[in-house]
């Protein structure tokens, strides 16, 4: 039975508190969700500095020798700061806004505290530079979302962060969005997290829930340096704030629309490397321009004081529509569909001011997408609309949270806080009108015209896997964190733990338990795959014109889990008044479970992982600021691998001739060439826990180097640079040659014959294996690197980031940020883009030697040229314009084939070298043009609304880009035969679309 508890350590709190306290200090922040203010008073004796929210809260603390006073962990708002002397007011500040994460410095006047009680009121706004923080983050404010012309997602946000592209793969979050890649990494290596509770999605870490797009107060986009606090990724953090409530009632309210007529076609898809056996539409292989949708959102809000400075509600909520039309390649089982999504979130937020020194938060929130449609055929030669086929699967993904979280300011330098918090998403795919006694065929486009009569002959069958309708996936997440103001050294400490469950993931095939894909060879007399005993067709009957079929059998359906735990503690040390040294150390330990409940990985010893960071602010007056730090980050293994390296799923093919083809489009006349074959050895044997991973196996992590500066140009300017450097140190995959474990086990005088499928390894270095011996006896088997022929480990990323900023003035903001960096190595990470596997942790690398042949180049997110433009400006009063533009260059298109001058298939993988028409093709070889993106806004506020009433008009993709992101890479469907598709666009920019909206806010 799986463990519900929150296995939280107490021999590990135990320990990270009393180290602690040994240093008379206490831990910081969870993951950020709170800001802090500072300042410098002038000399006086009896001097403290009074914090006081706009919800009632006030806070009183002291000043240190040198004049100095600090304010952390206060929530998002407003606040008014005051300079008192022997308890009086001698000067004040209001209308102070925090921004996440980040210190708001609020100083004071020598000349203003002269005179005693005289109070001098003005308004102060957060610095141009921020000395305090030493980490590479962009945050953006409701405020500025209102203006910009964006996406309503968080990753669309986050594209306005240097260093962060949109994925090569056409990879999608839990409710469709699409995902976003920081500094080179793999789009599964990010952490997402809403008011502190982490939200990624952990059975392969794409993306994570997010806000309604009206309830977000702050979203940071850290792109580096973070500190201790945070941990669990090698990416990137997306971390969003929602709303509260305040001492005045707000409601309001938001219709947008994106009317089908304004959308720009999208362009077809051709083949273009000739054409298939039996082509449906000649050279036709998606009509993509065929393609109309059309969406509509509604969201509406209300936040304010149930009992004033004490009890504060704010609640959101959004309805998005989808319905449109989408005509499918020709090849596909749904040629045509007739769609409608259904996108509801919400998001509800209760702050309890117990006293002013403990306050409570509880946090609601939801994010789904639910989906269903009618499937029709189509006519692609006379690109219409056929005959009724079926209902579309009824999906429902993504999911709730719900957290609560408690802070206590003890005394006015030593703050406690607890997170805990809950997460279930969904994975609901059930088909409608399901019809078992069908066979789902695919590839129908290669049948043996002789046997069709050049038309290819399909069925209505729909549905190629079936899934369990109680598929889902549990989380669950503790923080405690304490933080203590010691002179100058700002310590901190806490505890972060994790638990996340997969639920009946997994999946099994329609029909009769297989599905036939058709298949031909222009070289019939050569063996497809000789050592798993796949001969040549020719040697067959029916076979010598090179036509094929393989029948595939895939099952799996299990419930596996994990627990994270970290421990952390760090110094933010003011060494002078213009010298900040943050010092930080974070353990982590990663446990991952089977399907049975067993541990197949303990990385339980300490994972150290140092961050290390300075800032200078060289003049002392925020206006020149040098920093810098160094770091290692450590990423848990998702629970993917519990599901197919540590689990007992079948996937095998079996190879047939054929002399005829049914009327429901199947195979007859078979006469197998091949046993069930499995790559993979994949036949449904769940394998012995403790043979499933490398000894002693290390975690994913990545150090990272950041140099940079910012400074003031004039009083309306910032500009800066930043030099950063990424290196993975260790990665984890799965390696799948179990006949070189058995070998090498052979000549230690073991007899083995393992029932593993792959076994988890750090790749590129040398790795131990645990077998079980025909005695029943567990041996140690050691491979060097060399002896699995394999490359050392390399992934690489190195950036200059340059940007120019104008802050908002009341009349306009501009930022203009260019990134130069390259990303190469042998591996992306846990993905590989290129071919869009979602693996994540077992992907196609590593498994074979060959399949590593000159995979050194640069990787899938490698794009050398960033430019990013944005801003908007106030015309008047009542007009507002915008405008978001991108430039980036190209990543790199890769050519996949059969291994060798010979182009053989050594592995069964197919087309899936680095070999292209019998010459190495390194990634990187060939290279997608630059992708160009023009967003444009306007906004109207009558002056007769008193700004409350607002209409928008936003253009996306303004000059309709629609350049390739993704091309199809596999240059041949065997050996010699080359494959249609290759070169042709798989992901493509979205063609120019536009957005009308209505606002009111009270």
């Amino acid at each position: 039975m799986l463990n519900k508890q929150i296995a939280l350590s107490p021999r590990a709190l135990s320990a990270a508190l009393a180290t602690l306290f040994a240093l008379g200090a206490a831990p910081a922040f969870a993951q950020s969700t709170t800001g802090s203010i500072f300042g410098q008073v002038p000399a006086a004796n009896g001097e403290t500095v009074q914090i006081k929210s706009a919800t009632g809260i006030t806070r009183t603390v002291a000043v240190d020798d040198r004049r100095r006073y600090v304010a952390s962990e206060l929530p998002l708002g407003t606040y008014t700061v005051s300079l008192l002397r022997d308890g009086n007011v001698v000067d004040t500040r209001n209308d102070i806004s925090l921004r996440v994460g980040a210190g708001t410095e609020v100083s004071f006047e020598a000349a203003a505290a002269k005179e005693l009680g005289a109070v001098s009121v003005s308004a102060s706004t957060t610095p141009q530079i921020d000395v305090t923080s030493v980490d590479s983050r962009t945050v953006i404010t409701a405020q500025e979302l209102a203006r910009l012309p964006l996406a309503r997602s968080a990753e669309a946000i986050a594209l306005l962060a240097p260093g962060v592209t949109g994925n090569s793969g056409g990879y999608t979050g839990p409710t469709g969005q699409s995902l976003v890649t920081f500094g080179g990494s793999a789009a599964s290596e990010n952490a997402y997290y809403i008011n502190g509770f982490n939200t990624t999605e952990s059975q392969r870490g794409l993306g994570g829930l997010t806000l309604p797009y009206g309830a977000i107060e702050q979203q940071e986009i850290y792109t580096g340096g973070y500190s201790a606090q945070y941990g669990r990724s090698d990416g990137g953090v997306i971390n969003m704030v929602g709303k509260r409530g305040t001492n005045e009632w707000h409601f309001g309210g938001q219709v947008l629309w994106e009317p089908a007529f304004a959308q720009a076609d999208a362009r077809d898809t051709y083949y273009t490397n000739g054409l298939p056996a039996s082509p449906i539409a000649g050279g036709l292989y998606d009509p993509n321009s065929r393609n109309r949708q059309w969406t509509t959102t509604v969201d509406a809000y209300v936040g304010g004081p149930l009992i004033k400075d004490k009890l504060f509600l704010f609640v959101a909520a959004e309805a998005e529509r989808q319905e449109g039309d989408a005509v499918n390649n020709v090849s596909s089982a749904k040629p045509y569909v007739d769609y409608r999504y259904t996108t509801p979130k919400w998001y509800a937020k209760l702050d309890w001011n117990i006293t002013d020194s403990n306050i409570l938060e509880v946090t609601g929130a939801s994010s789904k997408r639910s989906t269903s449609g009618s499937i029709y055929d189509y006519d692609y030669s006379a690109l219409s609309r056929d005959a009724y086929i079926n209902a579309n699967d009824n999906t429902k993904t993504g999911g709730d949270l719900y957290t609560a979280k408690f802070t206590s300011y003890i005394t006015d330098r030593l703050t406690f806080s607890a997170l805990y918090g809950k997460m279930k998403t969904v994975n609901y795919d059930v088909p409608g009108n399901y019809d078992g006694s069908l066979t789902y065929l695919t590839d129908i486009q290669n049948q043996n015209p002789a046997f069709n009569g050049g038309n290819p002959i399909g069925n209505s069958q729909v549905t190629q896997s079936l899934f369990n309708p109680n598929r889902h996936n549990d989380s669950n997440n503790l923080r405690i964190d304490l933080s203590y103001q010691l002179g100058s050294h700002t310590l901190s400490a806490g505890i972060d733990n994790q638990n996340a469950r997969a639920i009946d993931q997994g999946s099994q095939n329609s029909g009769p338990g297989y599905y036939w894909q058709y298949a031909y060879t222009t070289t019939p007399n050569v063996a497809l795959i000789p050592n798993l005993g796949v001969g040549a067709p020719a040697n067959y009957p029916n076979g010598a014109n090179g036509y094929y079929a393989i029948q595939y059998v895939n099952s799996s359906i299990a419930s596996v889990r994990s627990a994270q735990r970290a421990q952390y503690i760090e110094d933010k040390w003011q060494v002078t008044d213009r010298w900040l040294l943050s010092l930080g150390l974070r353990n982590d330990q990663f446990t991952d479970y089977n399907a049975n409940g067993e541990a197949y990985i303990r990385q339980r010893s300490a994972q150290w992982a140092p961050r290390l960071g300075f800032t200078w602010d060289v003049n002392g007056d925020s206006s020149f600021k040098v920093y810098g730090n160094a770091g290692r980050y450590y990423l848990g293994l998702p629970l993917n691998p519990a599901l197919n390296a540590a689990g007992a799923y079948v996937a095998t093919q079996q190879y047939f001739t054929y002399s005829g083809i049914a009327a429901d489009g199947t195979p007859i006349g078979l006469v197998p060439f091949s046993n069930p074959v499995s790559p993979n050895n994949t036949y449904g044997v769940l394998p012995d826990p403790k043979t499933v991973t490398a000894q002693d196996i290390k975690p994913e992590y990545q150090d990272e180097f950041i140099l940079g500066f910012d400074k003031t140009l004039g009083s309306n300017w910032t500009y800066g640079a930043k030099l950063t450097q990424r290196i993975l140190r260790t990665g984890i995959d799965d390696y799948c040659d179990v006949p070189a474990i058995e070998n090498k086990a052979a000549q230690l005088g073991y007899t083995v014959s393992a029932t593993n499928s792959c076994y988890l390894i750090n790749p590129g270095r040398a790795n131990t294996f645990t077998v079980v011996d025909d005695g029943g006896a567990y041996r140690s088997v050691s491979l060097s690197n060399a002896e699995m022929g394999f490359p050392p480990l390399k992934r690489k990323y190195y950036a200059l980031e340059t940007y120019l900023e104008h802050p908002f003035d009341g009349h306009w903001y501009g930022k203009i940020d260019y990134v130069f960096s390259r990303s190469y190595g042998d591996t992306e990470g846990q993905l590989r883009s290129d071919i869009q596997q979602t693996a994540a942790s077992t992907s196609i690398d590593w498994d074979f030697p060959a399949l590593m042949s000159y995979s050194n180049g640069a990787q899938s997110n490698d794009h050398a040229h960033q430019i990013k433009l944005f801003g908007y400006y106030q015309i008047t009063p009542e007009w507002q314009v915008s405008g978001n533009l991108s430039i980036v260059s190209g990543n790199p298109r890769n050519c996949l084939g059969y291994y060798g001058p010979n182009q053989t298939d050594p592995d069964g993988y197919g087309s899936y070298y680095h070999w292209c028409g019998g010459q190495p093709s390194p990634p990187g070889t060939h290279r997608l043009p630059w992708n160009k993106q023009l967003d444009l806004g306007a906004t109207y506020r009558p002056a007769f609304a008193e700004g409350k009433l607002g209409f928008s008009l936003n253009v996306f993709n303004v000059f309709n880009s629609q350049a390739i992101l993704n091309a199809y890479p596999y240059y041949q469907i065997s050996p010699g035969t080359p494959d249609p598709l290759y070169g042709s666009a798989v992901v493509r920019q979205q063609p120019r679309y536009l957005r009308l909206a209505a606002t009111y806010d009270y």
